[in-house]
């Protein structure tokens, strides 16, 4: 089992961030200098991912220029000299072969991860939500295919989170391997207290099998009426083995403005460029 391929789903509205995300699509948003989206994209190629699917949706055409060249700017920089930036803008365009596909109706995680299966066939494939930004020395989605290559199986990404916080998530129901890996047992989307099964969630990454789309396809509405992957993931996970790594890193929710500063910050600090800069800045605050 051998995992190259990648699905990224962007194309929600982004409400969590208007209203900025009314004319940007919040994949688009900078971060310390790159879209968001440019991050996830750099995540999977370093995990070995040789193709790419994003799925968008109307107004999110910016994402497929982002990836694209671009001749009039590139002819504008070359008459000024800049050709070291003409370097930096083809290299984002080369990092992968992307593809792109329309969510016509946007109908929940499931639906638009259901888009894909052309795309991936019968192959494994990772899955990385556009939202969550990871900071990690191996990357999360590297360390996931690892464990799914190593064990022939899915395997998806998890942290503890709060109690207070769970029923903003999935809750995963998990027996411990050791060494931070799980069998997963059962999964429950936004789960009422009462529900909860463990405080161990999905925080958006996942490696799958090709056997998670019939389920999806025949998949009723479920929390918010939405076609949602965790139910899919929950038959998934009685029918062939499934794992759950927590993994090591930090996990920034940059679709909400408190996430999208810490990332923000955090990746600042990270860039040798800006570091020293914002370290001052920050110093000279009367905070």
């Amino acid at each position: 089992m051998k995992v190259k391929k990648a699905v990224i789903p962007a194309a929600g509205f982004g409400t969590r961030m208007l209203p900025a995300a009314k004319s940007v699509p919040k994949e688009m948003i900078c971060i310390a200098g790159k879209p968001a989206i440019h991050y996830i994209v750099k995540e999977a190629v370093d995990a070995g991912i040789e193709d790419i699917l994003i799925i968008t949706s109307r107004g999110k055409t910016a994402i497929e220029d982002y990836f694209d060249y671009s001749p009039e700017l590139e002819m504008r920089l070359e008459r000024s000299g800049k050709l070291e930036l003409i370097e930096e803008l083809h290299a984002i365009a080369d990092m992968a072969n992307i593809t792109f596909i329309r969510q016509k109706e946007l109908k929940g995680l499931g639906h638009a991860v259901m888009h894909a299966r052309s795309f991936t066939g019968d192959e494994p494939f990772a899955v990385l939500l556009g939202d969550d930004i990871m900071r990690s020395e191996t990357p999360v989605t590297k360390q996931l295919v690892e464990q799914a290559e190593k064990y022939s199986c899915s395997c998806v990404g998890v942290k503890k989170v709060e109690t207070s916080e769970i029923s903003k998530y999935c809750s995963l129901g998990v027996k411990a391997l050791g060494d931070g890996l799980f069998d997963v047992q059962e999964l429950i989307e936004k789960p009422t207290p009462d529900k909860v099964l463990s405080n161990y969630a999905i925080l958006g990454r996942y490696v799958l099998t090709s056997g998670i789309y019939d389920l999806l396809e025949n998949a009723k509405p479920g929390f918010g009426g939405e076609i949602q992957l965790t139910d899919a993931l929950n038959l998934l996970c009685r029918k062939e083995r499934m794992l759950a790594l927590e993994f090591e890193g930090e996990r920034f929710d940059s679709g909400n403005i408190c996430g999208y500063m810490e990332a923000s910050i955090q990746l600042a600090l990270a860039n040798p460029e800006i570091s020293d800069w914002l370290k001052n800045y920050m110093k000279g605050l009367d905070i």
